[in-house]
């Protein structure tokens, strides 16, 4: 239990699931003069333009990258709740798809399952297609700060 409050990174953790819960799934602006404004980097973008470079490197490393995943749209508190946390330990990428393997904590030793998503439209709403063992779709992932830790004394 401790080390699933420590993994909240409290109070900077919680902030960010909630700023995520508030972003739009594809980048939001306007046009000028025929050309494209963006005013607020969506989730599809911040998720595979920005984290998943992060992720990819620490894999790339050996090092598995513990996983924000942002699952509902809400200007709610209420709404941090629906969020969830995963653990990449590998992935596969194509021209048009990504495959994260991850652990989930809700689906126990289940070596199937994954997170993918197309990195060729990053600007635009994006489907991340999963088989965690949530009921809600993924918006969108972030890289979380983990430091690992023994296990407590018996």
């Amino acid at each position: 239990m401790r080390r699933l409050v420590d993994s909240w990174h409290l109070p900077a953790g919680v902030a960010q699931y909630y700023q995520w819960m508030n972003l739009p799934d594809g980048d939001s602006g306007f046009e000028v003069f025929g050309r494209r404004v963006v005013t607020d980097r969506g989730l599809a973008w911040r998720t595979i333009q920005a984290q998943w470079p992060q992720i990819a490197a620490d894999l790339d490393h050996g090092t598995p990258a513990a996983l924000g995943v942002v699952t509902v749209a809400s200007a709610s508190p209420a709404g941090l709740g629906f969020n969830h946390q995963v653990l990449a330990y590998g992935y596969h990428t194509s021209p048009s798809e990504v495959t994260v393997r991850v652990y989930d904590p809700n689906s126990g030793q289940d070596d199937g399952t994954c997170i993918r998503f197309d990195p060729r439209a990053p600007a635009k709403p994006t489907t991340f297609a999963h088989n965690i063992n949530i009921s809600h779709p993924v918006r969108g992932f972030f890289r979380t700060a983990y430091a690992p830790a023994p296990p407590p004394a018996s």
